[in-house]
């Protein structure tokens, strides 16, 4: 039985890097007794598939993971088992059966991300910015310098913003998360803060991912649907 697990990362554990999510994960799959697969040859782990990392720092309502279990056990007992054994800030949101085939792929189906953006009390920031900033992405293109691994370019990212609106001091984001073309929200803040004229302190936002989708549309016309609406309860 193949599994996809949404669950929420709040408060301080938002602190806990992705490799170290991973880790605790495994440990909270033998805690909750649960029938995970393992691979096979003289190194066995558990056959679990993460999907886009979430940045340090970060909150998220919608993280994914993919697993592998030896049969089939009831979605709903899936959920209340692992959220028995899970620390405060960490929650199970919920877990659906996907098809053979798409589990350990979480990652390769990744193509986009709601943000919300925030920005913090004391930090210096445009005047206006909510007029502001729907002007800037209502421009025909919006070109900044991005780094790479190995260097760093200038790119246009208009593109790859999906979406970008304003509600209640909010800003709401739908960032491309496709390898190539992943947009983090400090790369968007970055460019409409150097619109401005003004330089950009990262820790002037608070960050929360709200969800990630998998594109079913075609390459002209996107479709976005979220990771678990992929899958199917099972009781």
């Amino acid at each position: 039985m193949n599994v996809r697990v949404k669950f929420s990362k709040q408060g301080p554990v938002k602190f806990i890097g992705h490799l170290d999510t991973m880790r605790y994960f495994q440990k909270a799959i033998r805690r909750a007794e649960l029938p995970i697969a393992y691979s096979g040859g003289f190194s066995p782990h558990m056959i679990l598939s993460f999907a886009a990392p979430l940045g340090v720092g970060v909150t998220s309502q919608g993280e994914y993971f993919d697993m592998q279990l030896t049969h089939t056990v009831p979605t709903k007992h899936i959920e209340e088992a692992l959220n028995q054994t899970m620390a405060e800030g960490f929650q199970v949101l919920s877990a659906r059966k996907v098809e053979d085939g798409k589990a350990s792929k979480a990652m390769s189906l990744v193509a986009a991300a709601d943000y919300c953006v925030t920005f913090r009390q004391g930090h210096v920031i445009p005047d206006n910015w909510e007029e502001k900033i729907l002007d800037f992405y209502g421009q025909p293109s919006i070109v900044t310098w991005k780094k790479t691994k190995r260097s760093e370019k200038e790119v246009d990212i208009k593109p790859s913003i999906y979406r970008l609106e304003v509600k209640e001091n909010r800003i709401y984001l739908r960032l491309a998360a496709l390898s190539g073309y992943y947009t983090k929200p400090d790369l968007v803040l970055s460019a409409f803060f150097q619109s401005q004229k003004m330089e950009f302190d990262p820790l002037c936002i608070q960050v929360e991912r709200l969800e990630v989708y998998a594109d079913k549309g075609t390459e002209d016309v996107h479709h976005f649907i979220s990771l678990e609406e992929l899958g199917e309860e099972v009781e």
